[in-house]
């Protein structure tokens, strides 16, 4: 049968899965009745089907339900307006994930942004420049010292000579990059100085849309594809008068470092991948290609490639950043944040990214009040008690691995000392014991319905060879199959890890840590930064913070890298 019959074919058996009002309860002896063109569903079909998924109806039970479906009127929804609808993957849920359990009041008090106090000099390097952080380089540019013109020529030089190794870069943006360079110099010299941002060159994940550019998404069905729509984060940095000089690679479909053009590698061991789906900009930051990058993550994706990478990233809140103009993989989930090389730059980017637009629902109006200054000592952290005291024990099928945990454990501690050192309040904690994998195919279940026609179509098959290699169209078509009591059974039940997480967390303002699978479910922010080095590539630190908490973490974070310099180190790539 030609790829042209099977998605005739797919079609058919989905449209009419749905039609029979089976979709939604996980039926899939449906599929064979569309198979056969049979003209009713029968009661030999329901129960195979009903064998799949553990249901137990008895056979006069599922002889009123064949009644009900066979019925005219009764086999569900209207598939064929669903489908005219055209919804689309930007089209909004009118249902809105709220992060923020029953009782919890967020704080309103806006504060004037306070940052560090520094005397910069212009490296005499290059090389050195283009690894400076993004507080350095803006001191630079305030002071004249340097330009965006010659800050963003380096960095485009500096993308084209590397991205051959990386596989960091989908699209140059040459030509808007040094007209927004010259209208920044144009301005600094005029006297209007915008702030910390402005001529500073960034890079954006290829899942933001930029008019005039190719938004890719990392997906060779759409590797021409153009959105006419810029993306809030976009005209926010735009407005900010930073520079933006490529969109960069992602895995496809948001998902691992593998997309059209290959694997993204890490610039600390080009042997490897970078980690996904924020590859690029983990990538790119890290190699000192730009001044700091924007990522996505729905599970994973900003703090999995900022520590493999060794730069300092934050998953805000969700709800923080407007995800206007990017991508949908899931509605609930999708949360927008910055990469950079050290925390105050991850502050400067989220103060200007943060925020409600009118564009996207799920934004709420907290206040984000960046104090570089702020009393270390008044922060609470907690941090796990068995993963800093329990010695590892040795293994001998893995050894390499017990040796890289020991170090990891070691870099950890180190790091806890500093921590006190500097008169942090540590106290032990432990996070409730919570079984996310109840409730994970809440975003594989958003993600089938945000790529639902294109599914439908086979549009994405061929996204299963390499070099994607992609999960996405085998799990889209599984999650058809996820029942909608199910699915809001599981809010529900999220809700309950929402309210866990937060008694939990009690007087605490932050914990050291990570549990990348419940927080990305809770909406908590964390912040991932480079605290040492095993074998060459560098090692991360994990912070977890409160709902909206990004300040707490984010001043740890700076303090912490006031004091130590692993943030400062760069490979060769």
């Amino acid at each position: 049968m030609n790829e042209g019959k099977l998605a005739v074919n797919r079609r058919r058996f989905l449209a009419g899965l749905s039609a029979a009002g089976l979709g939604s309860t996980l039926l899939p002896g449906a599929l064979l009745a569309v198979a056969q063109d049979a003209d009713e569903i029968t009661v030999e079909m329901l129960d195979a089907a009903q064998r799949v998924v553990g249901l137990r109806f008895g056979r006069d039970e599922l002889q009123r339900i064949v009644g009900r479906l066979n019925r005219p009127g009764g086999r569900g929804p209207d598939v064929e307006a669903l489908r005219g609808a055209a919804l689309g993957n930007a089209t909004q849920s009118a249902l809105i994930f709220n992060p923020v359990p029953p009782g919890l009041t967020l704080p309103t008090a806006r504060y004037p942004m306070r940052r560090a106090h520094l005397t910069v000099s212009r490296p005499s390097s290059d090389e050195a420049l283009a690894f400076l952080p993004v507080t350095h380089l803006a001191k630079l540019i305030e002071t004249r010292q340097l330009t965006a013109s010659e800050l963003t020529e380096l960095y485009l030089g500096r993308l084209k000579r590397y991205d051959p190794v990386l596989h960091c870069v989908v699209s140059y943006t040459e030509e808007l990059a040094r007209s927004q360079a010259q209208r920044a110099d144009d301005e600094i010299a005029a006297g209007t100085y915008r702030g910390p941002l402005h001529g500073i060159p960034w890079g954006a994940k290829d899942l933001l849309s930029v008019r005039g550019t190719r938004t890719t998404w990392g997906a060779s069905p759409y590797r021409n594809q153009s959105i006419d729509v810029d993306a809030t984060v976009y005209s926010r940095l735009t407005a900010a008068g930073a520079v933006l000089v490529a969109k960069l690679s992602m895995g496809a479909l948001a998902s691992g470092d593998r997309w059209f053009g290959g694997r993204t590698r890490n610039p600390w061991n080009t042997g490897e991948g970078s980690s996904g789906s924020s590859a690029g900009p983990g990538a790119a930051t890290a190699a000192g290609l730009v001044g700091f990058a924007v990522g996505t993550e729905t599970r994973g994706s900003i703090v999995s490639p900022s520590s493999r990478s060794g730069v300092t990233g934050l998953r805000p809140t969700f709800g923080r950043v407007s995800r206007y103009g990017a991508m949908t993989l899931a509605w609930s989930m999708d949360k927008v944040g910055p990469m950079c090389r050290a925390a105050e730059d991850c502050a400067l980017v989220l103060d200007a990214i943060q925020g409600p637009d009118g564009r996207d629902n799920t934004v709420l109006d907290v206040p984000f009040n960046w104090d570089a200054t702020s009393d270390l000592r008044r922060l609470k952290v907690g941090y796990p008690r068995a993963a800093f005291e329990d010695e590892i024990e040795d293994n001998l099928r893995t050894p390499d691995r017990v040796t890289r945990l020991r170090r990891i454990q070691a870099n950890n501690r180190e790091a806890l000392d500093v921590l006190r050192g500097l008169g942090v309040q540590t106290v032990p904690f432990d996070l409730p014991v919570l079984q996310t994998s109840t409730i994970g195919f809440i975003l594989d279940t958003e993600a089938a319905a945000a790529f639902d026609a294109p599914t439908l179509s086979a549009e994405l098959d061929g996204m299963r060879e390499l070099p994607e290699q992609s999960r996405w169209p085998d799990s889209f078509l599984a999650a058809r199959f996820v029942s909608a009591i199910d699915y809001l059974q599981a809010n529900r039940l999220r809700m309950r890890f929402i309210e866990a997480v937060h008694e939990a967390l009690g007087d605490l303002d932050l914990f050291i840590g990570s549990h990348v699978a419940l927080t990305n479910l809770t909406g908590h922010p964390e912040l991932s930064l480079p605290n040492g080095f095993h074998r060459g590539a560098p090692t991360s630190l994990r912070l977890t913070g409160k709902l909206f908490g990004e300040e707490a973490l984010l001043r740890l974070a700076h303090a912490y890298q006031a004091a130590t310099t692993h943030h400062l180190q760069h490979p060769t790539v």
